[in-house]
């Protein structure tokens, strides 16, 4: 008999906080497990980067990768904030240096129709006894966002048919790497019971003794680096005769002695290379407040109506972390402003559709001030006061007017805002009713940014 140990971290999200714990507990128990000659690999299951962290944002995730690399995983696949997060040119060489494969089965290149050159589709490991795994990995399908940056991201039934059939015949097991949350992994233990274990993610779901859906067994590590997950398979024959999961809390790990200075210097060196970059010169100082409309709110909306070529924009308040200060304007004051990975939508909606829009926007206002919204890109506080630029709601008559004039309900109308508008559940008219457009490849810092630069530029 045989036993194999797999390792695994997903949703890391660039919380470097608890990366020297995770880096030294996956070193030294491969390490005491291959002395007691068990077999160990371990596996990354996406979303290790995310540009809320200086340093990612910075060196647009290479450092993630460097230290990625310390553990030497056996496999990594991709999450959205890795596949979207990043444009084209920056995925095509985030792994230029990694000492591990990315496997990724659902993305391919627009315009050649072939997988990336950075990316496997499917991987074997073997063990010491012989006995076969064949790995592959599955990101989330968010095709309004993959596809104008140049990916096609195929829906998973689209592709594990034919990836079983390559990989049946070539292994004793196979197991999935999936970037897919718990509903889908779900979907497919049921529907394909030759795939021995799927390790998922992207939910943020923890799962800490597994779960078994018909023959599959289910693991996940949670976020944040918060766990580490421990997979034991028995093996006897080449056939896996036990199964089953567990978690190791990165809190009670112990810690390593240098391990306040590596976090803070992880920070520090992001903010140092951020700051050489050096944007803008502001006359005055653009104070905040999440509960009102603000002058540096008024900046936002203005640059997302130079940028998207609209006559209007909507932002919520609580995109905004902090005023920006006169004078010196660097990347590293916008990071700290927006650090969000969102980008600029052109929405165009008929008349009575920005209307209806404008209504929900209206009733959902008094309860999203104070609302402590959490992911779909957004990594503030709150969500704010919800403020227009162009568009304009007359509490009194329940009218809603377009630069002044009243909206005529067959006339179509384009606004912009951010992505994020589209995806949270508060305004469905803009997803259901919208012709939306999510512009490339610049996130909403960026847009500032160019925006300040034009207006203030530093050599005034």
């Amino acid at each position: 008999m045989e036993r194999i140990h797999i390792f695994h971290t997903n949703d890391i999200h660039s919380h470097f906080e608890n990366w020297p714990r995770i880096s030294a507990y996956l070193r030294d128990e491969s390490k005491r497990l291959e002395k007691e000659n068990e077999t160990v690999f371990s596996f990354d299951i996406g979303d290790a980067c995310d540009r809320v962290h200086p340093l990612t944002e910075a060196t647009d995730g290479k450092a993630n990768i460097q230290l990625l690399n310390e553990v030497g995983y056996d496999a990594v696949t991709i999450g959205n904030n890795e596949g979207i997060g990043s444009s084209k040119n920056q995925l095509n060489h985030l792994y230029d240096e990694a000492n591990f494969p990315v496997v990724i089965s659902n993305l391919v290149d627009e315009n050649t129709g072939f997988p990336p050159e950075w990316a496997k589709v499917f991987h074997i490991v073997q063990t010491a006894s012989g006995h076969k795994i064949g790995l592959f990995g599955l990101t989330a399908p968010f095709p309004t966002s993959y596809k104008p940056i140049g990916w096609n991201v195929k829906n998973p039934d689209e592709v594990i048919g034919d990836i079983l059939e390559l990989l049946t015949p070539l292994v004793d097991s196979v197991i999935l790497l999936s970037h897919l949350g718990i509903g889908e992994d779900q979907r497919i233990a049921e529907l394909y019971p030759m795939i021995s274990v799927i390790i998922g993610s992207h939910t943020h779901h923890l799962l800490a003794h597994g779960k078994v859906f018909r023959n599959t067994l289910l693991a996940a590590a949670g976020k944040y680096g918060q766990y580490v997950g421990h997979i034991e398979l028995e093996i006897e024959r080449n056939k896996i005769i036990a199964a089953k999961a567990t978690v190791k809390e990165t809190a009670t790990i112990t810690a390593p002695e240098n391990e306040n200075k590596m976090i803070e210097g992880y920070e520090q060196k992001g903010h140092q290379l951020l700051n050489e970059q050096v944007i803008a010169a502001t006359p005055a100082t653009f104070p905040i407040n999440w509960h009102g409309k603000s002058e540096l709110v008024e900046v936002g909306l203005e640059a997302l109506k130079e940028y998207a070529r609209t006559d209007a924009a909507i932002l919520n308040a609580g995109l905004f972390m902090q005023p920006l200060v006169e004078g010196t304007v660097t990347k590293n004051d916008l990071h700290k402003i927006l650090p969000h990975p969102m980008r600029i939508l052109r929405c165009t909606l008929y008349g009575e559709d920005l209307i209806r829009m404008i209504y929900e926007m209206e009733k959902n206002r008094l309860f999203l001030r104070n609302f402590p919204i959490k992911g779909i890109g957004f990594r503030g506080k709150i969500f704010g006061e919800i403020c227009y630029n162009g568009v304009a709601y007359d509490k009194i008559t329940g009218e809603v007017s377009w630069l002044g004039k009243k909206v005529e309900r067959t006339k179509r109308y384009t606004f912009a805002t951010v992505d994020h508008f589209m995806f949270i559940p508060f305004f469905p008219t803009i997803e259901i009713k919208g012709e939306n457009e999510v512009l490339f490849p610049y996130f909403i810092r960026n847009v500032v940014g160019q925006y300040l630069k034009n207006h203030y530029p530093t050599d005034k």
